[in-house]
């Protein structure tokens, strides 16, 4: 009896009265706010059947009124409804209300597209007090969570798991991540499309990115204008073909990728059998990225400078956080002495850095998984432009935040340009020990940074515009009643 009480006590920790969602009579909820209310949102299809099960033991633990199934309703128009409700309430001092709105957080269930989807929605909307966010590793490659120490393997979904994730939740600390905006813009072609190619029937927006309408402040006549937005990192070139076509795969035969083993395994097999362990034999040069595109980028309040691309690099990632392809950490941790060789800054997740690093062949990449293993490190910049060279190639293959697509490419024509630049802030819950770390950390907490690496020698030596403060989220991340978002990662 006294185990059923104390976890009772816990609970209410989190809970949401009734009354807060919808104007029915107000509940007695005794003298004390909740120290964490959280709202959850849940990809029912995500992790093959364990998104369903996590989404009848939250609604089982918490108020069903405080959990949200993405499949049946977008996230923007839940919290939308949700914090006007709650200012009607502060205007009518209501105290419970007050204290809830300034406590709120967030929990999502999903792939990293999934948590992008929420961050994307919570940034468009300007909320007046925008709740931090932790994400449940729900998907194949759980960059975004195991970035802010919440693991990357698929959690369980009991009732113990569930109350576990709560008091990590209650326990963790607030840590704001830089967004990013990108901005693909091209001369509209004489003949074909050049509309991204996504490998799954679903809008582009969903993958975060997607041409501007006709009315956009950024649509310029005669150009195709394309934009999105980002917080784990953009990548172009081998990586990006590989996730295409695990993508691919996974939309003709969805039954065989019902468990994360599974496909991290044939990752790792279409890796081999696309030829990329033997790059420089079975993939021409002319496909590599020095060959395709001229960069440029730019320091803090600098001015734009070009940036030296060896000519073996066949794919570069513009990083923003520790961890990728799964947890991995492509610029690893650079020592004293490259920092200051280098004119290098120690890698933070809100410091308005981008870490930009490339690799040669899918050997390369293994190198990830060795002790102090990097790609090649060439810069980090606060904005990032590639200027495609006229007839380089008729297509190319990029990705944001695990969301891959084949962008075709005007050949008769030297105007395509991809230029990233510094968005803003989000807040994200995060727990204690996790990889990122934070500008306004400690300083004993980064003493990673001082560790001397066995390094290699194989590396090469404005205000924002208005139209860039907003991602399109809220009103573009919607997901149509005919999709299956069981294809969102």
């Amino acid at each position: 009896m006294a185990e059923s009480k104390s976890k009772s006590d816990f609970v209410k920790e989190f809970y949401i009265p009734a009354y807060i969602f919808n104007d029915g009579t107000k509940i007695s909820y005794g003298p004390d706010a909740p120290k964490s209310p959280v709202l959850v949102f849940i990809n029912s299809k995500s992790g093959g059947q364990l998104g369903g099960d996590l989404l009848k033991t939250y609604k089982t633990v918490l108020n069903a009124h405080q959990v949200f199934d993405l499949g049946q309703e977008a996230p923007d128009k839940v919290l939308r409804r949700v914090y006007i409700r709650l200012e009607k309430l502060k205007q009518e001092k209501d105290e419970l209300a007050s204290k809830i709105h300034e406590r709120l957080r967030i929990i999502v269930a999903g792939g990293d597209g999934t948590a992008g989807w929420l961050l994307g929605v919570v940034c468009d909307l300007k909320l007046p007090h925008p709740p931090p966010i932790a994400t449940v590793p729900l998907g194949t490659g759980n960059n975004l969570p195991f970035a802010f120490g919440w693991g990357k393997k698929n959690p369980g979904t009991v009732l113990s798991s569930v109350l576990s994730f709560l008091e990590q939740v209650m326990k963790a600390k607030e840590m704001k991540i830089d967004n990013w905006h990108i901005l693909m813009r091209m001369r509209a072609p004489k003949e074909g499309s050049c509309d991204p190619i996504a490998p799954l029937e679903l809008p582009h927006s969903l993958h975060a990115f997607g041409r501007v309408s006709s009315t956009d402040e950024l649509n310029m006549e005669g150009y195709h204008t394309f934009r999105g937005g980002f917080w784990n990192y953009f990548s172009m070139g081998m990586d990006a073909q590989v996730s295409y076509a695990f993508h691919s795969e996974r939309k003709l035969h969805p039954e065989k990728f019902k468990n994360q083993l599974v496909n991290q395994s044939t990752y790792a097999k279409l890796g081999c059998t696309q030829g990329w362990f033997a790059a420089s034999l079975f993939h021409p040069s002319s496909r590599n990225i020095a060959q395709l595109v001229k960069v440029k980028i730019m320091k803090k309040h600098g001015e734009w400078q070009d940036l030296h691309i060896p000519h073996c690099i066949r794919s570069i990632i513009c990083l923003n956080l520790p961890s990728f392809s799964g947890g991995l950490n492509p610029w690893g941790t650079p020592s004293g002495r490259k920092l200051r060789d280098r004119d290098l800054m120690p890698p933070y997740v809100d410091d308005g850095l981008l870490e930009v690093v490339g690799f040669r062949d899918a050997w390369h990449g293994l190198v990830l998984l060795a002790p102090n293993g990097h790609g090649t490190r060439l810069a980090q910049a606060h904005r990032i432009c590639f200027e495609f060279h006229k007839g380089a190639a008729d297509h190319t293959y990029m990705r944001i935040d695990g969301e891959p697509w084949k962008q075709p490419l005007p050949i008769d024509d030297d105007t395509v340009m991809v230029e990233i630049s510094h968005l803003g802030q989000v807040n994200m819950l995060a727990t204690q020990n996790c990889p990122s770390k934070s500008v306004h950390d400690n300083p004993s907490s980064n003493s990673h940074h001082n560790v001397e690496e066995d390094d290699s020698d194989e590396e090469e030596s404005t205000v924002e515009a208005d139209e860039f403060r907003k991602f399109g989220a809220a009103d573009t991340f919607r997901i149509p009643d005919e999709v299956d978002i069981s294809q969102l990662s």
